[in-house]
């Protein structure tokens, strides 16, 4: 396909520019003007623009929104961890800032940051792109009608699911493990990570292609390329550092059921992970170059 060619550099809104959101904009600020939105736009990383505005409360959005905009990464994360918070960030959120974009062109695409918690799969197996979504949570069931509402918008869209995102700046699960927070039983259910360095190169990989004119898929599962079950991995964690013994009230596992994550569809846009297994995520988290 032919590249869309640009008369003035490319205008990318990321809009909830926090820890995930903001690794992406700084990977894109070679890409064009890039715009990072959040409620304390002081708080973006540098080469930026900050843009104050909190997406619940439409008032503020009037005039923050730039114009002529070309791509729009919404990523937001619950102020709340129950429904009314989650409601807020995937539905309301992106509504409410839809609804303030100015009259133009359509985007040239909308990326929406969504999870694998959608899948309810507890089986081992293999999800993908096409897999049943039936989500037992309110979490899932509002990340899902923020999928569907970013589908719905008008504008060509993208929906990408992360699972469980980990890195540096995420260390829980592996200071559980070091400090004995964690010893799940034997075998234990399928878990699924992408670090945080992939995490946003994958979003920046897809900007990249949607800004070069190449075609992109409604939706795209990220997640690294070894599902792992969860004893294994803390067993791996286990010889590669001194860890303490288990607790006595230590945690079990996730609550993410039991499925494997294919990535086959973001492989196939030629996307490559630094990080595809855990080993080489968590070994490079235990002993730092």
């Amino acid at each position: 396909m032919a590249m869309t060619e640009h008369t003035t550099s490319p205008r990318i809104l990321v809009a909830g520019c926090g820890k995930l959101g903001g690794a992406i904009a700084s990977l894109l600020t070679d890409a064009g003007t890039v715009f990072g939105l959040r409620r304390n736009p002081n708080r973006v990383p540098p080469g930026v623009q900050g843009l104050g505005a909190d997406l619940t409360q439409p008032e503020t959005l009037a005039t923050a929104v730039p114009d002529n905009l070309d791509i729009v990464i919404y990523c937001l994360t619950p102020a709340a961890y129950d429904e009314q918070g989650y409601r807020d960030a995937y539905v309301t959120g992106l509504t409410n800032l839809l609804a303030a974009l100015p009259q133009q062109r359509p985007l040239q695409r909308l990326i929406f940051i969504s999870s694998t918690s959608v899948y309810a799969q507890d089986d081992d197996s293999w999800v993908d792109e096409d897999s049943p979504t039936a989500p037992r949570r309110f979490s899932g069931e509002q990340i899902l009608a923020g999928e569907r509402t970013a589908l719905a918008s008008g504008h060509p869209a993208t929906v990408v699911r992360f699972s469980g995102i980990y890195g540096p700046s995420r260390r829980r699960f592996l200071e559980d493990v070091i400090e004995g927070r964690m010893d799940p039983q034997s075998p234990a259910p399928f878990s699924n990570r992408i670090h945080e360095d992939d995490a946003a190169a994958a979003i920046a990989h897809l900007v990249q292609r949607a800004l070069q004119g190449q075609a992109l898929d409604d939706l795209y599962v990220a997640s690294d390329c070894e599902p792992a079950r969860l004893d294994e991995v803390v067993q791996w964690v286990r010889q590669q550092t001194d860890c303490a013994s288990p607790q006595a009230d230590a945690r079990k596992g996730g609550r993410a059921g039991s499925k494997r994550c294919s990535n086959r569809r973001l492989v196939a846009t030629g996307f490559q992970f630094r990080f595809p297994d855990f080993r080489a995520g968590y070994r490079a988290m235990i002993d730092p170059a």
